[in-house]
């Protein structure tokens, strides 16, 4: 696998002539209303494909040309109007095509557009083929337009090929509905030199919950759901699980959408968590924008003792998430939303539960959590309360970003990057596990719960 990856990371060199050359030549060959921008990829509903998102301002068509040493291969797809719901109703046409066929593991030159205009060249690499590698991904949420402080060190890891594909776990631009969405057009151009690259795997925030997410909605293209706000899929030893937190806050848009989303986790998680799917994929990751463990001085609702979404809605008590974590041996979850990097001890309701002695993260009993919200926006850092909780192991509010790995099925390496120290690792954890399932079924021993 590596020899391999070293291969691809050697064709990206010579991938960099053609990227510039394409550069000089298309500056010049259409204008701003039909030139493709805001270009970014993510994975499709099957390891072999890979779709990509772009706008223009204008109605023009939606091709992609790709190809392993160049873009000879077509692929058409499809555009829909987004108008903002702002006062100036402003419009933009937002394309989505899907590549098909890819090779695993494979580096791809591609370009998009339409005869009005086209794009420089970018590339990507495919999925690995099954489940025998290891996913590296970079983690984060809440990062702006304005003071994206780790947007260039991320851009530079992306271009160096120190990742697979990204997490952003919530809270887009600051907004992206802003200035009549004009804000959120910028972000996009901001992100293209990471999300042009890699797939960039996201979920909604409450910054983008202005005319019902519509932003968020339309911007993205996220694989087997309508409207991106959850879903899930496969990677390597992983099976992946996005959800929105916002449907416990923003109860204005309707009750019914939490209610959907709680069944359909509830299968997704039964589904991956049946003896056949964890021999296959042992990892089972939830992430979400809205933490249910904090301890910064937010006064957020993860500071309080009943978080709406770990327990459920206020006074119904409906659609608690933390119980299905637990029931159906949910390994990480992963969050954002407070502007701080916080790692939990194993903890359900409150309560630790660490796995040996010597170290806790070895056959937890119990998921682990993390909150990754510093990669910097306008609303800066937050700093945490003097007290700390029993069930919080590690506290920063550098700005940074977190690196995950999963090594194989039994260890996942996960450091948190700050930004504010030019990149130093400020936190450095394995999570190991000999068995993956429902916490329920296991048992404490001297090796952790088994």
């Amino acid at each position: 696998m590596a020899g391999g990856r070293g291969r691809n990371l050697c064709s990206r060199c010579a991938l960099w002539q053609l990227l510039c050359l394409a550069a000089v030549v298309l500056s010049c060959q259409a204008t701003d209303e039909w030139q493709p921008e805001q270009i970014h990829i993510a994975y499709g509903e099957e390891p072999s494909q890979m779709v990509v998102t772009w706008s223009t301002a204008e109605p023009v068509g939606s091709e992609v040309y790709y190809g392993r040493r160049r873009p000879d291969t077509r692929a058409v797809g499809a555009a829909s109007r987004f108008v903002d719901g702002g006062e100036l109703r402003r419009a933009q046409y937002v394309h989505r095509a899907t590549l098909t066929g890819l090779q695993p593991n494979t580096t791809y030159v591609y370009q998009v557009g339409s005869d009005a205009g086209w794009s420089e060249l970018f590339f990507f690499t495919s999925m690995a083929a099954g489940v025998d590698w290891s996913p590296r991904l970079a983690v984060y949420g809440d990062m702006g337009s304005e003071n994206a402080q780790s947007l260039p060190r991320l851009q530079r890891d992306v271009q160096q090929g120190l990742y697979d594909a990204v997490l952003h776990v919530g809270d887009f631009a600051y907004d992206m509905d802003s200035d009549n969405a004009q804000v959120g057009d910028e972000f996009m151009r901001q992100l293209q030199p990471i999300a042009g690259y890699l797939p960039y795997m996201t979920c909604p925030g409450n910054h983008e919950q202005r005319y019902n997410f519509s932003n968020y909605k339309n911007r993205f293209t996220m694989p087997r759901d309508g409207d991106n706000m959850f879903y899930s899929f496969d990677m390597g030893p992983v099976h992946f699980v996005s959800v929105s937190s916002e449907y416990y806050y923003y109860l204005n848009y309707g009750l019914k959408m939490a209610g959907n989303q709680y069944r359909w986790l509830q299968r997704d998680l039964a589904e991956a968590n049946r003896p056949e799917s964890r021999a296959l994929r042992p990892w089972l990751v939830v992430f979400g924008h809205r933490p249910m463990y904090c301890s910064d001085n937010d006064t957020d609702d993860c500071t309080k003792q009943f978080d709406a979404m770990r327990v459920g809605i206020p006074v119904l008590h409906l659609y608690g998430m933390e119980e299905l974590l637990m029931e159906y041996g949910v390994d990480l979850a992963i969050w954002a939303h407070e502007h701080s990097y916080e790692r939990l001890w194993p903890v359900y309701n409150e309560t630790v539960y660490n796995g040996t002695a010597v170290d806790p993260y070895r056959n937890p009993g119990a998921p682990v959590h993390i909150v990754t919200g510093s990669a910097g926006c306008k609303e800066r850092v937050d700093p945490f309360n003097a007290t700390v909780p029993a069930w919080s192991a590690f506290r920063s509010s550098d700005y940074g970003y977190t690196r995950l790995t999963f090594h194989n099925g039994s260890h996942v390496h996960l450091q948190q990057v700050s930004d504010d120290k030019d990149g130093a690792i400020i936190d450095d954890f394995w999570i190991r596990k000999d068995t993956h399932k429902a916490y329920g079924d296991l048992r404490q021993t001297r090796a952790g719960y088994l």
